[in-house]
């Protein structure tokens, strides 16, 4: 990066390279067209993202984000409590909410294992979820990781993990791109993949 940038606009610059995704490119463009907004503008940026982190919060149910203790799908007493769809992240709620095909509750692991970066099941919502399941009469589990390496690994281990508990544990049926992330699959291919879904052979 040019050391010609002022202190300021070269801090601004790696803080926004810093997030994922962007490149230091990108963040060099990101910040020059920040500074051409209207201050009005940019100080209405700056209070949404203090807003979001002073506000925003996790469930404390099933860890979908959430602006008080519980979620607006834990507070719908209309969604089936015994049916339970386990995802990677709260964005992966909006992906399956857009389908329409379900009707139950969710439960966020907060990523998926990954051994060679050293993530464990002690680093997801994993007891958690083995919690509810013995305290909320959960009778059906939904394993909707996402169809890459680390998703496949995940949804493995949690069958084997929750069958022992009495619990119906099943992984979306054929449609979802191997490799994919559920973000990126269209409303009918992963509404397919609900209805289809199948029992996972441990």
């Amino acid at each position: 990066m040019s050391a010609s940038y002022t202190p300021v606009v070269q801090a601004l610059i790696e803080e926004f390279g810093r997030l994922p995704g962007i490149g230091p490119k990108s963040a060099q463009r990101i910040v020059f067209y920040l500074l051409k907004l209207p201050v009005d503008d940019a100080k209405r940026l700056a209070k949404a993202i203090v807003d979001a982190k002073e506000r925003v919060q996790f469930c404390d149910r099933c860890f979908n984000i959430a602006d008080g203790p519980l979620c607006p799908v834990c507070r719908d007493d209309r969604r089936d409590p015994t049916v339970v769809c386990v995802v990677e992240e709260p964005r992966d709620i909006v992906s399956v909410e857009r389908t329409g095909e379900f009707h139950g509750r969710y439960h966020v692991l907060m990523g998926a294992l990954n051994p060679l970066d050293g993530i464990g099941p002690e680093h997801l919502k994993v007891r958690e979820l083995v919690t509810r399941i013995g305290s909320d009469d959960i009778e059906e589990v939904i394993l909707c990781t996402n169809p890459n390496t680390e998703g496949e690994v995940t949804a493995l281990y949690l069958a084997r993990l929750l069958k022992p508990l009495g619990v119906r544990v099943t992984r979306l049926a054929s449609g979802l791109p191997v490799g994919g992330d559920l973000e990126y699959a269209d409303e009918l291919t992963l509404g397919r993949a609900l209805e289809g879904r199948r029992v996972v052979e441990t």
